[in-house]
């Protein structure tokens, strides 16, 4: 918001100078991010007067003018402004002013004719975007007076960054209530005082919806001249606070919003057929805005209407049908109590917004309108004309304020100061706050202008900020350390965070609500959960998986020529599931358990000279992933997968845990790699947190000092024939001969390209070791047999 200086000062005037103010605003919580001049630098520019003016001789379109500046005698200025003309006050920037830009003017001569100086327009001076002729000034200006002076160009403006709940300071009194409890200076006094009523004619307006208009009041202003000029110092307000001149009456309204805070509206009385209704729209209704946009509404909108013609949107814009214009003579004018819960999201909602939804949203002063609408009346009657009718005010449903107390020991508490009683109440009342206070606790009724103080923190807050967070000292806490037990078995998130960045992966953090087609294509969810009011239109289900925008992660890096990216993210992800009930944490019919994913693509370790590139595959990701799960990772079984949409269907796995389900692993389809363009596919992989959490404690086991004996096995099995059925068949036998086996590894896998036989070999590597004594060459022989036995019976494979 933007307060210009003069104008806050005009309502309350510390002894402070701009700095100080504005320090002193950001420190009570109005943060201050910036302070302007009305103007860019510039000097040697005054006030003149144009005497003569004449044709240049040699020139069409440039014209010499002599101009009274002030200094005893004539100066003969040439300018080709198409308003230049005799008797106008103009700008006159003399020989040796400097102008925006670091311009200097010295005595020139234009097409023979010698200038001594030259005549500006307010974009030249840099106060205005105007530059199609002369700044023309008031006539009561004084010849040879600095410009700046004149105009008071050295004025400034704050941009004032409220927070959402300080509705009542969306306004110059609003902000100078604020400077005045925080300085003491007298805050001004507006004339409030009725205004001759001269007609008898009212509107009359029913009030259908209670909970959306708490007070309604308006007024019929007859034989008003729309065409009449705005001021030139309501003009310079307005611009200076960001506005755009429109016409006297729109000006006057948009005035009385950033003075006061009150939104209005100004209805084309000849153009309302029929009396006022304010109503909750009807599903199907659309109405016209004054910027131009037709909307359709629904039946959560406000609105204003006369019969069956929508006139507005309550308490965000009027519509284009009743809207004056130059023409009009007579007006409604409006104001009103909008429920700041039936206007909050409905300007967004059409994709706008506006000043007065911006107030009305947050909350305004539901006890000042008749007052503000004499006071608008006046302005209006003084700058346009016409003649009064009386205030139509409804009060049907104002807000209760409740009272809110607070304990001085509370306070002082939560402050970590020793506030006396008497500076809160001294507090209270600087903020125009009603209490009373018993065995020291202060019972506050709010004003109608504050909508943000509703419990004990909220006058704590208030107690703070004109006590001054700067007077608060700077006292570290005193805190005992207590060391807490820790569960060594149960090991946390931030612990599986560490294990996946030290393998080289990097955190990412994406939305919970995904695009639909993720859901269904990738993840093969044809009923995903859609979003009520989703933030983007393509955003508009919740994930049920953590793979696709990880994919979307790795798409992103590969378009900007990364060659290697490793990204995990840990989330929940929501599934629909009828057992779930509400409860502090969760929702109903929703599951929402955490999973923690990885993606891995590119090249499998960094470029360098000590080994050649390759990709990174699935068994690159199929060790870190039993990195991840640390001693749990030798009961973990990877199943083919075959039937998931993300997944290629012969590089992809079930993973399980004790024979439980807990994730999958694979590379990506084929058919998504090349819908997004990669040049080969990322390996994923994603597993449920609470498969993570725990882990065994180790146990030291007894070291044995017999040697070890390495044997290979070479076998044909068939080439369906999964190998870890093999290993877990030797693994899960009870036979003594097999018990010296400490270890099974596959080190080759061979099969002849000529023959057609349904056939691989399949070499294992068995490490064989007793604890207790040296290995016989009878015994181990003893063990091979075994297992080939074992191997031949069960599957039916026979030695190579």
């Amino acid at each position: 918001m933007l307060v210009v200086e003069s104008w806050l000062r005009e309502v309350a005037n510390p002894n402070l100078n701009t700095e100080e103010l504005a320090h002193r605003l950001t420190m009570a919580g109005l943060e201050v991010e910036g302070v302007e001049p009305v103007a860019p630098e510039f000097s040697g520019v005054v006030v003149a007067e144009i005497k003569e003016i004449a044709q240049h001789p040699n020139a069409d379109k440039l014209r010499i003018c002599q101009v009274d500046a002030g200094t005893g005698e004539l100066l003969q200025i040439v300018c080709g402004a198409p308003n230049a003309a005799k008797g106008i006050k103009v700008p006159l920037a003399m020989i040796g002013a400097v102008l925006p830009g670091n311009f200097k003017i010295s005595k020139g001569k234009l097409r023979g004719e010698e200038s001594f100086g030259m005549l500006c327009s307010a974009k030249e001076l840099g106060i205005s975007e105007e530059s199609s002729g002369l700044l023309i000034l008031d006539e009561s200006l004084s010849v040879g007076q600095d410009i700046r002076e004149a105009l008071d160009l050295n004025d400034k403006v704050f941009e004032i960054k409220l927070t959402p709940n300080r509705a009542d300071c969306l306004s110059v009194y609003g902000v100078a209530r604020e400077v005045a409890a925080l300085t003491d200076a007298p805050l001004k006094s507006f004339d409030f005082s009725p205004v001759a009523v001269e007609i008898n004619d009212t509107l009359k307006v029913n009030v259908a919806a209670p909970d959306l208009c708490g007070r309604f009041a308006g007024r019929v202003i007859r034989g008003v001249n729309a065409k009449a000029a705005t001021p030139d110092w309501m003009k310079t307000r307005l611009e200076r606070a960001g506005q755009r001149s429109v016409s006297a009456l729109v000006d006057i309204s948009n005035y009385v919003m950033l003075e006061l805070g009150r939104p209005t509206h100004i209805f084309d009385l000849n153009k309302i057929k029929g009396d006022l209704t304010v109503r909750w729209a009807k599903e199907g209704e659309s109405l016209e805005l004054l910027n131009g946009q037709t909307v359709a509404l629904a039946g959560d909108v406000g609105v204003i209407s006369a019969g069956d013609t929508i006139e507005s949107l309550a308490g965000i814009m009027g519509g284009e049908a009743t809207a004056v214009s130059l023409e009009t003579t007579d007006i409604y004018l409006e104001a009103a109590f909008w429920y700041p819960e039936a206007i909050a999201g409905r300007a967004r909602r059409f994709k706008f917004s506006s000043e007065a939804s911006h107030r009305f949203e947050r909350g305004v002063d539901f006890q000042q309108i008749q007052e503000h609408i004499e006071y608008i009346s006046r302005l209006v009657l003084t700058i346009c004309g016409g003649q009064a009718g009386p205030i139509d005010d409804q009060i049907i449903n104002l807000p209760k304020r409740e009272p809110v107390q607070m304990r001085l020991a509370r306070c002082q508490k939560i402050l970590g100061i020793e506030v006396a009683k008497e500076q809160v109440a001294s507090i209270f009342t600087q903020l125009g706050l009603v209490f009373t206070e018993k065995d020291d606790v202060f019972t506050v009724t709010p004003p109608s202008f504050r909508f943000d103080i509703e419990i004990e923190e909220d006058l704590i807050e208030e107690v703070a900020r004109i006590y001054g967070f700067d007077n608060i000292p700077d006292v570290a806490p005193i805190v005992p350390a207590v060391m807490l037990p820790t569960e060594e078995t149960v090991r946390s998130e931030h612990t599986m965070r560490q294990v996946m960045a030290s393998q080289g992966y990097q955190e990412v953090v994406n939305f919970s609500f995904v695009e639909r087609d993720w859901e269904e294509k990738l993840m093969g969810n044809k009923d995903p959960i859609a979003l009520l009011n989703p933030i983007a239109s393509q955003l508009a289900v919740m994930r049920s998986g953590l793979i696709a925008g990880l994919v979307a992660n790795i798409v992103y890096n590969a378009k900007r020529k990364q060659n290697r990216v490793k990204v995990f993210e840990l989330g929940r992800v929501f599934s629909r599931n009828a057992e779930v009930k509400n409860g502090d944490l969760t929702v109903a019919n929703v599951d929402q358990p955490l999973h923690l994913a990885g993606a891995s693509w590119g090249l499998a370790y960094p470029e360098q000279w000590g080994m050649p590139s390759r990709q990174v595959d699935f068994f690159d990701v199929k060790k870190e992933l039993q990195n991840l799960y640390g001693s749990a990772s030798n009961q973990l079984q990877f199943i083919p997968l075959k039937d998931h949409p993300a997944l290629h269907p012969g590089r992809s796995a079930e993973i399980r845990l004790h024979g439980e389900v807990v994730g999958m692993i694979g590379e990506l389809h084929p058919v998504w790699v090349q819908a997004y363009d990669l040049n080969h596919a990322p390996v994923v992989f994603e597993v449920t947190v609470a498969s993570l959490k725990d882990q065994a404690l180790h146990q030291p086991g007894e070291l044995s000092n017999q040697p070890v004996v390495i044997r290979d096995l070479a076998i044909w099995a068939a080439n369906t024939l999964e190998v870890q059925s093999l290993i877990d068949a030797i693994k899960h036998s009870r036979s003594e001969e097999l018990a010296i086996i400490q270890d099974i590894n596959l080190f080759d896998i061979w099969k002849d390209t000529k023959s057609d036989t349904p056939e691989r070999s399949l070499a294992f590597r068995f490490i064989l070791q007793d604890s207790a004594v040296t290995l016989e060459d009878a015994r181990v022989e003893q063990c091979m047999a075994k297992v080939l036995d074992t191997w031949v019976s069960q599957f039916g494979v026979r030695q190579r």
